[in-house]
C-alpha cells in the first residue's frame, strides 16, 4: 500500500531504487551525522531489513519518491530503534535523501505524515526521533513536524564510543493531540 501526500509518495522499495540509495549513503555530505559511510553491500542489506518490516507490518522506513515524477528520493517512516536507553522500547520517526532533494520541505511533508500515521492511523501512543546535537537541519525537521524537546531527555548514544563527537543526541517527542 502506497501512502501519499500532496508531492510524496511513501512506497515499499524496488530492486531500482539501491543503486541511488547507496550512493546516497556514501555521500560524506548526507552521513555527515553518521559514524561511517555505508558499502554497497551495507546499503543494500538495509533495503533488505527495511523492505522486510514493511512486508510483514504493513509499515516501516517506506521509499519516497516524487510523485510528479516517480524520482526516488530517499526514505521516510517509522521504525524500532535497537539499542537500550531511557525511552525504549519505542518507535522512530526518521528520514534520510540525497543532498539534491534538501530545502524543498519533503523531509518535513513525509515524517509529517509518517508521524500521523503512526499515531492516528497504528494508534501509537508516542513517537520519537532524535539526532546528533550537531544535526541543527533534522532537529529543524522535527520542530517543523510540531515534536518537542525536553533537553532532561537528551542521551548519549550507547553505540557510539565515548570518544566520538556524535555520541550526544537530543530526543524530540510526539504524542496523539486527542
Amino acid at each position: 500500500m502506497d501512502l501519499r501526500t500532496d508531492r510524496l509518495i511513501l512506497r515499499q522499495w524496488r530492486d531500482g531504487d539501491r543503486e541511488p540509495f547507496a550512493a546516497m549513503n556514501a555521500s560524506p555530505v548526507v552521513m555527515e551525522h553518521f559514524p561511517a559511510r555505508m558499502t554497497r553491500s551495507e546499503s543494500d542489506a538495509f533495503v533488505d531489513r527495511m523492505a522486510a518490516r514493511i512486508d510483514g507490518e504493513g509499515w516501516g522506513l517506506w521509499a519516497l519518491e516524487l510523485a510528479a515524477t516517480g524520482e526516488f528520493i530517499g526514505f521516510t517512516g517509522l521504525s524500532v530503534p535497537s539499542f537500550d536507553a531511557h525511552f525504549t522500547p519505542t518507535v522512530e520517526v526518521g528520514w534520510r535523501l540525497p543532498v539534491r532533494a534538501w530545502g524543498h520541505g519533503y523531509a518535513s511533508e513525509a515524517a509529517r505524515y509518517a508521524l500521523a500515521y503512526g499515531l492516528d492511523e497504528l494508534g501509537l501512543e508516542e513517537i520519537v526521533s532524535f539526532t546528533t546535537r550537531t544535526n541543527v537541519r533534522s532537529q529543524a525537521v522535527m520542530q517543523r513536524i510540531g515534536m518537542t524537546h525536553d533537553p532532561a531527555d537528551d542521551f548519549d548514544h550507547p553505540n557510539l564510543d565515548s570518544s566520538s563527537p556524535l555520541r550526544e543526541h537530543v530526543l524530540y517527542r510526539a504524542r496523539p493531540t486527542s
